[in-house]
């Protein structure tokens, strides 16, 4: 089964400052903010919403098949795709303009603070849905070029493909009437809790009329778990308590993917939830974004110690 990604291949700048930004920040000030962090690590990864949750699906099994753009620095990623079995057809590179860049600091109470370099992701909407030759079974759209994210939404619904809408930090490019194209028909709007209030402020609507526009609202709260609103039922999804505790960086990512994953296996939301929010807990564990390892067995078995049931 061939799952599109769409979303962002980006290289991720990953800093470490070991305080916290709120003791460094007045908010008498917010109008007038001048203010540095002396940072003690820094790593890059491969990263990117298409690349991680591309990524993660590959480690459960799944066939991803990500598009998007990129540009002349990509040939170590692009290494990468090759070295994990992931399909490089839907990659589209440029020759004039790097690769999506991101930049993170993360302070030791877990905030961060994100800045991305658009580079070959402005042209996103280039890398087209209609020019794939593989029959696609199901899609997420997630945070790339506004353009793209449009295109590849409309052409996918056309195609009665089961789409979910992820568009995460793509979410404030959108005004109201794109917003709500991407939401109606889709097979799950994924949104963390203050983008679920941005899209009700954006849109000026009430929870239940967004809900009633799709199949189902994910929203995920962080350490509060996730709440998934399928029609009238709603779905309380605990949260997963990490052993360790070194990067939060793609967790939501991660996230996604074990909910793909689980409704690609004809779960229950029930079900592809906790999936969701172990896999976006195991990545949590580990350093950078595409670095966690899973083992399914091991994963099945950490399920049923944390659920108590298995799937």
């Amino acid at each position: 089964m061939t799952i599109l990604v769409s979303g962002s291949v980006a290289f991720d700048h990953i800093m470490t400052f070991p305080q916290r930004f709120a003791d460094h920040i007045l908010p008498e000030k917010l109008d007038d903010l001048n203010v540095a962090f002396n940072i003690t690590d820094w790593q890059t990864h491969f990263g990117g919403t298409g690349g991680n949750i591309g990524f993660c699906l590959r480690l459960l099994g799944e066939e991803p098949l990500v598009l998007a753009t990129v540009g002349t620095d990509f040939g170590p990623y692009g290494d990468w795709f090759d070295r994990h079995e992931m399909s490089r057809e839907g990659l589209r590179e440029f020759d004039d303009v790097r690769s999506p860049q991101g930049f993170v600091t993360t302070d030791n109470a877990g905030n961060q603070i994100w800045n991305f370099y658009e580079g070959a992701m402005s042209r996103a909407h280039e890398a087209r849905v209609e020019d794939l030759e593989s029959a696609l079974d199901f899609a997420i759209v997630s945070a790339n070029g506004k353009q793209a994210m449009i295109d590849h939404a409309r052409v996918l619904k056309s195609r009665n493909i089961p789409t979910f809408i992820d568009p995460s930090h793509g979410l404030p490019l959108l005004d109201r009437d794109e917003t709500l194209e991407l939401i109606d028909g889709c097979a799950a709007y994924i949104v963390n809790d203050y983008e679920w209030s941005l899209t009700l402020e954006k849109t000026s609507l009430s929870e239940q009329q967004i809900i009633e526009r799709c199949d189902a609202v994910v929203i995920t709260r962080g350490k509060d778990g996730s709440r998934i609103h399928e029609g009238d039922k709603v779905i309380e999804i605990p949260p997963v308590v990490a052993s360790r505790v070194i990067d939060p960086t793609g967790c939501g990512d991660a996230y996604r993917a074990g909910l793909i994953h689980g409704r690609v296996c004809g779960l229950p939301y029930e079900t592809a939830g906790r999936i969701a929010s172990l896999l976006g807990t195991w990545q949590v564990e580990f350093e950078g974004t595409q670095n966690l390892k899973v083992d399914i067995e091991s994963f099945k078995e950490r399920y049923q110690r944390e659920f108590g049931s298995a799937f």
